[in-house]
């Protein structure tokens, strides 16, 4: 065997292992494993595709202590650390994540941050703060730390009014001077308060969570959508197209949610809707990663391709990362 064939044979199989490792890595993704996934982590992480919505949590109760209210049993998975995910994320191009502060630690927002100190370019954060208590000063404090959002959500109170709080209008008027969002956990009912704040405050960053959480099934849908879509002429407000598992009323392909996506991009343009999982809710209950982002990447045949490069990286970069 000549040189010349011996390198051919030689860089033949070396295509044969790696691409054997890629199904073997997608594979894993798939599944869940009892073991914490081996992942790689680049020391600066390419432009690949960005998930703007996901959680993380530990079942190390005792370092980061849960939330008065909450209890181990809640945490279902017990366990979705930063590895897990991204053994899912990675396979599928996902090299960017936004963590969104999960409910079980409340206003404790230490385990996103050590999470986001760990890997280092590859996160970004969305707390969740006490209004009540310095919250302009709380702000500034986590954006050095990588944090760029803060959710917020009604929790209760009056649809009409609960937003009306002095230190609500102290957050959105510091979102406006710090270029912080406010993610707003809203059901379509709770819209037109946010159209209300968005009058008073036309420079702060908004972010809508899960399509304002309008399912394809919704009796009254095509109402909702029409209020969520009204919310496009404020020109700093975005929308995530999010958490498909629970909107959907079909199988994986999630294709029920195309004509509320199909609308969304009329109105908003592909430059303020962003894609996103909501992991780990994804990929539970025989749905997957795949699942998720295969509808935007390849499933909508009315996006253009640099439609879907806003959708699955440009726009949550803009937001979430500038």
């Amino acid at each position: 065997m000549n040189k010349l064939s011996r390198r051919k044979l030689f860089q033949a199989a070396i295509r044969i292992v790696g691409s054997t490792m890629v199904v073997s890595k997608g594979m894993a993704a798939q599944t869940q494993s009892k073991s914490a996934p081996v992942v790689s982590v680049p020391k600066k992480p390419h432009p690949g595709y960005i998930d703007a919505h996901v959680h993380v949590w530990t079942s190390d109760t005792k370092k980061y202590p849960l939330a008065p209210g909450y209890r181990r049993e809640q945490m279902q998975p017990p366990n979705f650390p930063a590895e897990e995910l991204l053994s899912h994320a990675q396979p599928c191009g996902v090299s960017r994540i936004v963590l969104i502060q999960m409910s079980y630690y409340g206003y404790d927002n230490a385990y996103m941050l050590d999470t986001i100190r760990r890997f280092p370019g590859v996160f970004s954060g969305v707390a969740v703060i006490d209004e009540t208590a310095r919250p302009r000063d709380v702000m500034r404090r986590l954006a050095k730390h990588g944090v760029r959002g803060f959710r917020i959500s009604p929790k209760g109170s009056p649809l009409d009014r609960w937003l009306d709080t002095p230190g609500m209008a102290t957050m959105w008027r510091c979102g406006s001077e710090e270029n912080l969002s406010m993610c707003c956990l809203i059901d379509p009912q709770a819209i037109p308060t946010i159209d209300r704040m968005c009058q008073k405050f036309p420079e702060t960053p908004v972010v809508i969570d899960h399509i304002a959480r309008i399912k394809a099934d919704n009796k009254n849908r095509d109402e909702e959508v029409n209020e969520l879509c009204n919310l496009a002429r404020h020109k700093r407000t975005a929308v995530k197209v999010s958490a498909f598992y629970a909107l959907s009323k079909g199988p994986p392909l999630y294709l029920d949610l195309a004509p509320v996506i199909r609308r969304l991009l009329e109105a908003y343009g592909p430059e303020r809707l962003m894609w996103a999982t909501d992991c780990p809710f994804q990929v539970q209950n025989g749905h997957t990663y795949l699942d998720s982002i295969a509808l935007i990447r390849d499933r909508l045949d009315f996006l253009s391709d640099s439609e879907r490069q806003w959708l699955l990286r440009k726009t949550a970069e803009r937001v979430f990362f500038s």
